[in-house]
């Protein structure tokens, strides 16, 4: 018989992974997107065409996601660890995985963002610039109506991605003496005989997000 690593948990320990994984998650998804959507809306009006076309800006800013979104999330981690030393004084602790989780999804959101806004139908815009709507009245009146179902879905995606992500946010998440980590996606991926109670919490929590998310893009797009 293999010996099996011991990776019991506690009650209480399970639910500081919780609270610890719901708030990396929230935190993160929430400033991620307060960079991530004007990044996006800035990649979409700023392209050649767009309606305030500045190829400066758009050449400036799309290499620059471009590499961002290219990186592995752990290297990117090791790598901008200095940074968010320097940010929240500390590169442990949930704190400590928050800063790179953020420069992670940031980008995650703008492209994905851009995707949706550039489904717009030109007649919108067309419609928004015969009624001499000004560049940020199309994009607040037009533009983001028009595609809210598609950036509902958008946004889904990006929390389910950050919550895969937490599992390498981990390696510098760590506080305390307990193992596996502090957080459900270490503690399920260090359980040897799945399912186990952590892995199945996050199967439910990923099916939420996608229930919840999908719904409310359905009734989005009926109104």
């Amino acid at each position: 018989m293999f010996d099996l690593i011991d990776t019991a948990i506690t009650g209480d320990q399970f639910l500081l992974a919780l609270h610890d994984t719901l708030i990396m998650v929230a935190v993160s998804l929430g400033f991620g997107a307060l960079i991530g959507v004007p990044l996006g809306i800035v990649l979409v009006v700023c392209r050649p065409g767009g309606i305030v076309a500045n190829p400066v800006v758009h050449q400036a800013l799309n290499p620059l996601i471009n590499v961002l979104r290219s990186l592995p999330f752990i290297i990117l981690l090791i790598v901008i660890l200095p940074f968010t030393r320097l940010l929240v004084g500390t590169t442990i602790g949930t704190a400590g995985a928050i800063v790179p989780l953020i420069v992670f999804v940031a980008p995650y959101i703008a492209r994905l963002v851009e995707s949706s806004l550039l489904e717009v139908d030109e007649g919108i815009l067309e419609a928004a610039d015969a009624m001499g709507a000004t560049p940020l009245q199309t994009v607040w009146h037009f533009m983001l109506p028009e595609a809210a179902a598609s950036l509902i879905l958008a946004l889904t995606t990006a929390t389910i991605g950050l919550l895969g992500a937490t599992a390498m946010a981990g390696t510098v998440g760590r506080r305390r003496n307990w193992r596996p980590g502090d957080h459900l996606m270490a503690i399920s991926a260090s359980t040897p005989l799945p399912p186990s109670p952590p892995a199945l919490v996050l199967i439910v929590i990923v099916q939420l997000i996608q229930t919840l998310g999908t719904r409310l893009a359905r009734r989005l797009r009926r109104d």
